[in-house]
């Protein structure tokens, strides 16, 4: 699925696919290896999804984390309800109840490899 095919609902009052509007915020503002873990016919497993992508520093990282969040409240309404790594930059966790966001900084990523850890879910790459 390229950037092009990703179709957010602009309308914050028909609010929008919050998978959706995610990776299309990432994708906005260039967060790298952008991939989504389809959770849901996993046991045992209290999430939907995983978004993953990474960025190419703390800058970046925080950039798209703030931009995730400011544009998912202005299209959805929708708030975390929690944000973790904020401090550090190099992983930042942000909780939308059953989807969870993962921004890593690219080492970080490579060396906890979470991809590898739900191989057996279906990953799709954007």
């Amino acid at each position: 699925m390229t950037k092009k095919e990703i179709a957010v609902n602009p309308n914050p009052q028909s609010g929008g696919n919050l998978e959706d509007v995610i990776i299309q915020s990432l994708i906005e503002k260039n967060g790298i290896k952008i991939c989504k873990i389809d959770l849901k016919k996993i046991n045992h497993v209290f999430f939907d999804s995983f978004i993953i992508c990474s960025g190419s520093s703390k800058t970046h990282v925080d950039t798209l984390s703030d931009f995730v969040q400011r544009n998912v409240r202005k299209v959805t309404h929708i708030h975390p309800s929690y944000v973790e790594g904020k401090s550090n930059g190099e992983w930042i966790l942000i909780d939308y109840f059953n989807i969870i966001v993962h921004i890593f900084q690219e080492e970080t990523r490579a060396f906890y490899e979470i991809e590898k850890l739900w191989s057996d879910a279906p990953i799709q790459e954007f």
